[in-house]
This record gives structure tokens, C-alpha cells and sequence, in this order.
């Protein structure tokens, strides 16, 4: 491949994939260039040393000592502000508002694509690149697109489906093209330290998993008892606040109603959970808005894609079609469990990201 010695900042985590993406770019010529992206607040430094996260302390030690057995640069850039601001705001104000978001795929549009493209821009770099399962790949048409990950259990192109066109064409994910156990040997092949070190699990902010408490605390408030009801109106117990549920959920409900229940949907402006059966808390139809159309520039006609509306969901088959200059519906071909506003409704065709959109709700029609 011919680089001319092209300029790469690659985002580095600590871990293996990362690790490993600077390491194949490096072999390809490049002239990379190894960052971490401090984005953790004013916790106290057991708290970020104990995270798991990506970018933590550990990870920054860990990446630090990854460059230079590759023998790159190493620069940690703070994003303190950025992160705060279009992640850890983000995040709180969905739950508040009764929504369940996925702040990975704020941060990877606004952070560690926006901010850290931009960044890198700065300091000379012609492109930027990551450690992501996807691939990314100019079409006939014109456009750069994803194109999921040959090895589709570690696919990640779920939460990145809201890239731009300028990032997309600026990127390299080098590790799309390779399962996990192949990255995984090369890392010892090159003898990494980091070459078995586990994956990052959960929010990475949160690194204790109690979201709810987090919330209170950045949100400097508490969040009230309030009702639980059925569809009717029926109340039939007390929830410890809006910001403990997310639609779909089952466990952790403290409910005796004689049959599952399950929350069907948050009303922040009552204070009410509203709970039903499993068909109740599950829908056909998807809309969703916040769109962001990759393989494709729009969407002009309805068109039978496969769908993913979480990103752990298998997929499933629907019709898709815009209903508004920023608005699509989804009608599935069979019921889908827990429709969740917040979460995104990524759409595929071929093995490629036509888009997708944040959702709003569901319905049965």
C-alpha cells in the first residue's frame, strides 16, 4: 500500500484492539502517532485508577507502554469538556426525560470522531484511526459507508452508524478485517503485554454500574417515589423513581401481579411506570428521528432492510421508510421486545449501514 508516508493519529486505548491497530499501520507504512483521550471529570485518582474502562489511568499507563514497545509518539489530549458536555450531559438529561441512551454512540460522533479529528487536524495528521470491529469502504456511489466486521460477533458497527461522511473518509479501522482471537495472536506475536488483557465492559464513566446513583449525583437532585400502573390506569405498587427503569425491563420491578411483569414505558411528566405482559412491551413498529443516512444520501422510497434496535439485538427484517424530513418508520415482520426511546434503530443492507436514527417509540400498527 502506498502511504507517502502519511500521518495517523490512532485513538489507543490500552487494550489490544488499539494496540494492535497502531501496530498494522505502522507495518503499512504510516507515520502513526499514539493518543489517549483523557475525558474523565474531577474524580477522586482511586476512582479512575480502578476503572476498566477506556480511558482511565490504567489504560493511559497501559497505551503509554504499548507506543513505545512500537516506538511512536504518545500524547494524551484532554476532552474533559467536550465529554462532559455532549456525553455525560447527554446521558443524564435522556434519563431524566424517561429515555435510555447510548452514550458510546454520542461520544464516538462528537468525541472521539469530532473532537479528536479535529484535534488531530492540528497537529498535521492526515487521518485518524481506531480499534473498531467495522470496515469502512467508498462505494460506488460516492459515499464511505461501514461495513460490518468480518467477524460479525465482535461487530461494532451498531454504535457507529452515526458517523459523518468527513469522519468516515478521514478513518481507519484496521482491526474490521480480522476476528478477535487473530488480533489477540498477533498481539503476542509481537509480544505485547496487553496481548490476553479482557475487553471494556459497560459505561465507562460509571465504572460501578449504578447509573441511577450517578445520575442523582451529577444531576444534584433526588428523583421521587411515583406510581406504578398498568395501560388503564390501574396503579399496582410504588417505583424509587423514574431514573431506576428502562422500557422492556423485567427484574428489579418488586412486583407480585401473578404473571411477568414488564415496563412498557416512563412517563417522566406524571412520575409514572407504566408496566404490562411481555406482548405489551413489545411493538412491530419502530420510529425514530436524529437521522444519519450513511451507504445511502437519503432515503426517498420505503425499502425491506435488516434492522438492529439495540446493539446486543440480533436483528430482524423490516420495512423502512421516511415519514418525515426527520423521521422514519420501521415496520418489523415480527413483534420486537422492548422498543426503547433513546437507543438507536440501525438499518443494513448487505452487510452495509444504510443509517439510522435515534428512537422515539413504538406501536402495533
Amino acid at each position: 500500500m502506498r502511504t507517502d508516508r502519511k500521518k495517523v493519529v490512532v485513538g489507543m486505548s490500552g487494550g489490544v484492539d488499539s494496540s494492535v491497530a497502531a501496530y498494522l499501520l505502522k507495518r503499512q507504512g504510516y507515520d502513526v502517532i499514539g493518543v489517549t483521550m483523557q475525558i474523565w471529570q474531577e474524580e477522586e485518582r482511586t476512582a479512575q485508577e480502578e476503572n476498566g474502562g477506556c480511558c482511565g489511568l490504567s489504560a493511559v499507563d497501559d497505551a503509554r507502554r504499548v507506543a513505545a514497545q512500537l516506538e511512536i509518539p504518545y500524547y494524551v489530549m484532554n476532552f474533559r469538556r467536550e465529554f462532559k458536555a455532549n456525553v455525560i450531559d447527554y446521558f443524564v438529561d435522556e434519563y431524566i426525560n424517561g429515555r435510555t441512551p447510548n452514550p458510546c454512540i454520542a461520544c464516538n460522533r462528537y468525541v472521539k470522531w469530532g473532537s479528536m479529528l479535529d484535534r488531530s487536524r492540528e497537529i498535521g495528521a492526515d487521518y485518524i484511526a481506531t480499534g473498531h470491529y467495522a470496515r469502512i469502504e467508498h462505494l460506488p456511489n460516492g459515499r464511505y459507508a461501514l461495513r460490518v466486521s468480518a467477524s460479525a460477533r465482535k461487530d461494532q458497527t451498531y454504535a457507529l452508524y452515526n458517523l459523518t461522511q468527513r469522519q468516515l473518509e478521514s478513518t481507519f479501522m484496521p482491526v474490521g478485517a480480522y476476528s478477535k482471537e487473530e488480533i489477540r495472536e498477533i498481539a503476542a506475536q509481537i509480544h505485547l503485554g496487553i496481548a490476553e488483557k479482557p475487553d471494556s465492559q459497560d459505561i465507562c464513566f460509571v465504572p460501578d454500574h449504578d447509573y441511577a446513583s450517578y445520575i442523582e449525583k451529577t444531576a444534584k437532585r433526588r428523583f421521587e417515589e411515583g406510581n406504578f400502573v398498568t395501560s388503564d390506569g390501574t396503579v399496582v405498587g410504588t417505583h424509587r423513581g423514574i431514573i431506576h427503569y428502562t422500557v422492556g425491563q423485567r427484574k428489579g420491578l418488586g412486583l407480585s401481579l401473578g404473571s411477568p411483569a414488564f415496563v412498557t414505558q416512563i412517563r417522566p411528566e406524571t412520575n409514572e411506570v407504566v408496566v404490562g405482559s411481555r406482548e405489551e412491551a413489545s411493538s412491530v413498529v419502530v420510529r425514530a428521528n436524529r437521522l444519519n443516512f450513511m451507504a445511502i444520501a437519503d432515503m426517498k422510497e420505503p425499502m425491506r432492510v435488516w434492522a438492529k434496535i439495540r446493539y446486543n439485538h440480533r436483528g430482524a427484517w423490516c420495512i423502512a421508510e421516511k415519514t418525515g424530513e426527520d423521521e422514519i418508520l420501521c415496520t418489523f415482520e415480527e413483534l420486537q421486545h422492548a422498543v426503547t426511546p433513546g437507543q438507536a434503530v440501525v438499518l443494513y443492507n448487505d452487510g452495509y449501514v444504510l443509517g439510522g436514527g435515534t428512537i422515539t417509540g413504538g406501536g402495533t400498527e
